[in-house]
């Protein structure tokens, strides 16, 4: 996890989009254009709407206007809803289940427990279908301490891995992702390392040093291992990183890894070792900030590595989100992926939820990604379990204090697009009227999904779709749902 990107930037962000979409005409410094309110309907709905607005007065509630397409248009914005232009496919949207978010979670009482998972995990109407998480192979820095699968004692080392286990997730998170599974079987799971195993690095340590050359081969087994052994434990991993923000070997636990070296192990070692072991689990490159497009440029460029590589995967404490958009142009045939954001604690929910859904679940998207996960399922009140130096300011999406939970900003940003946008779904064309930045899918069973945030003053606008329009009113700065 990077530590410079401040939880109150998002407000700074939002401040700016709202400003710059207040203009237009008015009759003095303080009056503003007041917009014309669609008439009130009444029966049934066909546009089922979903709202969070950023005095919290809703949050991620079920709107009772009624919302209907009709012939006719109108002269206001519109957002254009077009199902015959697609994009990427989409694999979904959720959190990283850290070591310490398995720990919180499974040492609530039973019944809090449950509940909770079927709130996150279940797909019915009373619960928000989280859809794809992110687990850290060995410790994260959002875990009580470092950690790998096949420690051993200074001076040693285990090349045959004989002494590989998996005991240290026996305890909370192997226990948390089978009732996470007997709720949605069908849940996508990543994993990404923080480290190697020390006895393989340069340096000896948890934190920072680089894998030994000599130790590429078995760190490659080390990854086919933990892969059977997942699955032997009735988890089934549906993709890997090679390597945790590789470039920032200051966090504890990390390890630095070049472009170069990477292309190497994926190429050479990695990439060979799962096919060999007849695993189909996909391999991710770079795991970091966007702001360095050139390391999984320089990796795609290896044919060798190319050959065994899916896609890329971007953090955002660096760059721009249409970073990603240029790597989809250089290798169109790879994926994009969304794999981590934090939210600084305490943060403020207005400019976090704002930027988190405006550059993330729609800049996101909209650039490509086929999901969007959001850093970190569960803190406690001190924003911990965290390694010492790790991360100890990261705000949760889920605040869990002894058997009490509370949500913040990051659920509801996930809960807007994972409730509805299922797996298998597609992003569809929409354009992008000014402060309604907005994104939309259509789902394997037909419906419609469209994700709106309104980045200046309260407005009426009209969703258009085969010919019909839709009108209804957003307030400044609220996002909303729309399915039909």
């Amino acid at each position: 996890m990077h530590k410079i990107l401040a939880g109150y930037v998002g407000t700074t962000l939002l401040s700016a989009l709202v400003l710059s979409g207040c203009g237009g005409g008015s009759d003095g410094p303080d009056s503003k254009p007041v917009p014309p309110k669609p008439p009130v309907e009444t029966g049934p709905s066909q546009v089922a709407t979903w709202l969070t607005t950023t005095d919290q007065s809703m949050l991620f509630q079920k709107s009772t206007q009624v919302l209907n397409f009709k012939d006719g248009t109108t002269s206001g914005a519109t957002i254009v809803v077009d199902t015959t232009t697609t994009y990427q496919g989409i694999d979904g949207f959720g959190y990283t289940l850290t070591g310490g978010s398995a720990t919180l979670i499974h040492q609530l009482p039973d019944a809090n427990r449950v509940a909770l998972l079927r709130e996150l995990f279940a797909t019915d109407d009373t619960n928000i279908g989280t859809s794809y998480l992110r687990i850290s192979i060995g410790a994260s820095d959002l875990s009580e301490r470092p950690f790998t699968y096949d420690d051993l004692p200074a001076g040693q080392t285990d090349p045959t891995l004989e002494k590989f286990t998996l005991a240290e997730e026996q305890k909370d998170l192997l226990p948390v992702l089978r009732e996470i599974l007997a709720i949605n079987p069908d849940i996508k799971i990543m994993g990404s390392p923080w480290t190697a195993p020390p006895w393989m690095k340069t340096n000896g340590s948890y934190k920072g040093g680089s894998l030994k050359a000599e130790y590429y081969s078995v760190y490659a087994k080390f990854f086919v291992k933990y892969l059977q052994s997942m699955q032997a434990e009735g988890v089934r991993i549906d993709a890997i990183t090679v390597q945790n923000e590789p470039l920032h070997d200051g966090n504890n636990p990390s390890m630095h890894m070049t472009a170069s070296q990477q292309a190497v192990f994926v190429g050479t070692y990695l990439g060979p070792a799962l096919q060999a072991a007849g695993l189909t689990t996909k391999i991710i490159l770079y795991d970091h900030n966007a702001d360095r497009t050139d390391y999984p440029l320089e990796i795609l460029a290896n044919a060798t590595a190319n050959k065994y590589s899916d896609g890329s995967a971007f953090h955002l404490y660096g760059g721009s989100i249409d970073a990603l958009t240029r790597v989809h142009n250089a290798y169109p045939d790879k994926n994009i992926y969304f794999t981590e954001q934090w939210i600084g604690g305490p943060g403020n929910f207005a400019g976090d939820f704002g930027w988190h859904i405006g550059t993330l679940i729609i800049g996101a998207t909209r650039n490509w990604s086929r999901n969007v996960l959001e850093w970190n399922l569960a803190a406690d009140q001190n924003y911990g379990p965290h390694t010492e130096g790790g991360c100890s300011t990261c705000l949760g999406a889920l605040t869990i204090n002894g058997g009490t939970v509370s949500r913040n900003p990051a659920y509801y940003v996930i809960a807007h697009a994972s409730k509805f946008v299922r797996p298998g779904s597609v992003r569809i064309d929409t354009n992008l009227p000014s402060t309604l930045p907005n994104v939309a899918f259509k789902n394997p069973n037909g419906q419609k999904v469209l994700i709106v945030q309104n980045t200046g003053a309260t407005q009426t606008f009209s969703i258009a779709y085969r010919g019909k329009e839709a009108t209804t009113t957003l307030a400044s700065g609220s996002v909303a749902t729309y399915v039909w």
